[in-house]
């Protein structure tokens, strides 16, 4: 009973803590889920070998409801790039069906290096913001580089189990688009990289032995639940704080989370 107790509190708190970051980051949240679903699944009788297929195809599962509830609160503050979502969203479902082809390609222990070394490159964003305030262009890109800046986020996305956010907030900004705004449409980035996602994890997990009970391939659904109703009520809090707030020392102690969990996660990924 105390196991279940801890393993369902471990739950919330990640929710309360992803639901936080998606709103005022824009992000979906993967960055505290993934960690969180690789100490607690075990509980719930996830083998090692399995373990961070799960964790990802399950924080993917977490962020569609996530998204929408950022991206909706955004939404009515009248801050979502609607043409932005609709001009990348194909290109960014073709770049998740890559990465979800290239996860079932991957052992676990590799899976958890490619999450590490994502994440610790994202630890510099929020450290050292080097494009802070800088602007390349004053229109989003078009063409072959959409293409390629589009489908690299959903793989590179889906891969780490996260909304891609902060890639998408980067390159918005580089592109002349206010901060808020950037963060505004970067959660429904979320959306359009988890739906996809979800669906590749599923069927890629479909058959495999080891998995925690409650999956349906990669997506374990009671701890997505759990996640996902704690979630939806902070999302909205963050999404006020980044519109009240000067995100810079939230983003800078994210920025050292982001790099303690990447080294850690490197390490044990490494150590097989």
């Amino acid at each position: 009973m105390t196991v279940i107790v801890e393993t369902i509190a471990a739950l919330l708190a990640a929710g309360l803590l992803a639901g936080f970051a998606a709103g005022i980051f824009g992000i979906g949240g993967g960055f505290v889920v993934v960690p969180a679903l690789i100490a607690v699944l075990p509980l719930l009788g996830a083998s090692k070998v399995e373990l961070t297929h799960v964790a990802i195809g399950t924080s993917l599962a977490t962020i569609v409801a996530t998204s929408v509830r950022s991206v909706l609160a955004h939404h009515r503050r009248g801050a979502v790039d609607w043409s932005v979502l609709k001009s990348w969203a194909p290109w960014i479902v073709i770049g998740v069906g890559a990465g979800v082809v290239l996860a079932s390609r991957l052992p676990g222990h590799g899976l958890a290096v490619v999450f590490g070394v994502g994440v610790v490159l994202m630890s510099v964003h929020f450290l050292t913001p080097l494009f802070a305030g800088r602007q390349l262009a004053t229109e989003m890109p078009g063409g072959a580089a959409r293409v390629g800046i589009a489908g690299g986020l959903g793989a590179f996305s889906s891969l780490l189990g996260i909304g891609g956010g902060t890639i998408a907030i980067i390159v918005m900004t580089l592109c002349g688009k206010t901060i808020h705004r950037a963060i505004a449409t970067a959660s429904g980035v979320g959306f359009i990289i988890a739906v996809p996602g979800v669906i590749g994890f599923v069927i890629i997990g479909l058959g495999k032995i080891g998995l925690p009970w409650g999956s349906t391939g990669y997506v374990n659904w009671p701890a997505a639940v759990v996640i996902t109703s704690m979630s939806m009520l902070t999302a909205p809090l963050g999404v006020a704080a980044a519109h009240r707030l000067s995100p810079v020392l939230l983003a800078r102690t994210f920025g050292v989370y982001l790099l303690f969990i990447g080294g850690l996660m490197i390490k044990n990924g490494l150590a097989g």
